[in-house]
């Protein structure tokens, strides 16, 4: 288990969920290195289980000089890093409708703004040769009720993997990204009461092909397979990870 021994890994959004996942199969396989987060409390629970190897940085991926800081501070304690996880993102559910320009701006700062600058200020601390996985959702290819500015932003995540990668060619950077679909993580207490929890994925689990929803262990390993040599010959590239919700739900 050692695909990724001894790389340097920066995970955005690692302190739970699916960055959490992606952190622990990161682990799993020999990688070092950062997850980042605003919730203190939530990074110090997250370290604690992945242990000596990673470090929680508190920052804000929407703050160009926080995204600096990580990564002055990242290769300064472990050296040149070998693996950006553009992971975190979130934001406001609504529809043309009902969505004014604070949501807009707050939606599309987190899951485009970031992902953009993230990859941009790392650019001086990777190594070349050094792969980008960013992560993507299948709200990019489906029209979910209500995910008009999350589903926008992530499908201009997607051409961005494609973009980056022909950007980064004289570098040897690799950039891919992970469409993920519905997937079992502290979201759903966001969005669902509590009570109703259960209820609603099982509800996904009936609707997707597959028979069950996501686990972040299932974007974990993929985006192992993204971080490692055996997707040498991958960049630009998209993969599914979503039960086949995206090609095969009518």
């Amino acid at each position: 288990m050692n695909k990724l021994k001894n790389k340097v890994a920066v995970i955005t959004g690692g302190n739970s969920g699916i960055g959490f996942g992606i952190a622990q199969e990161f682990k799993n396989e020999g990688a070092k290195g950062v997850i980042v987060g605003r919730n203190q409390e939530t990074l110090d629970s997250a370290v604690a289980q992945l242990g000596d190897n990673f470090i929680g940085m508190s920052a804000d991926v929407t703050n160009l000089a926080d995204l600096e800081r990580v990564f002055k501070e990242t290769s300064e304690k472990f050296g040149k890093v070998d693996v950006i996880v553009a992971n975190a993102g979130g934001g406001a559910v609504g529809t043309v409708a009902t969505l004014g320009e604070a949501e807009y701006d707050k939606t599309m700062d987190l899951n485009l703004k970031s992902v953009y600058f993230t990859v941009q200020k790392a650019l001086p601390y990777i190594n070349d040769g050094g792969s980008i996985v960013l992560i993507g959702s299948n709200a990019a290819h489906r029209a979910y009720t209500n995910f008009t500015l999350y589903g926008a932003a992530k499908a201009a995540v997607i051409f961005f993997a494609k973009a980056f990668s022909s950007d980064l060619l004289e570098r040897k950077i690799r950039v891919n990204v992970i469409t993920p679909g519905t997937t079992d993580t502290p979201a759903f207490e966001k969005f669902v009461p509590l009570e109703q929890i259960e209820a609603i994925k099982t509800h996904f689990a009936s609707e997707m092909p597959i028979g069950r929803i996501g686990q972040p262990s299932d974007i974990g390993k993929t985006a192992v397979f993204l971080a490692s040599d055996d997707s040498s010959f991958m960049l630009g590239a998209e993969l599914l990870v979503d039960g086949g919700m995206t090609y095969l739900s009518k």
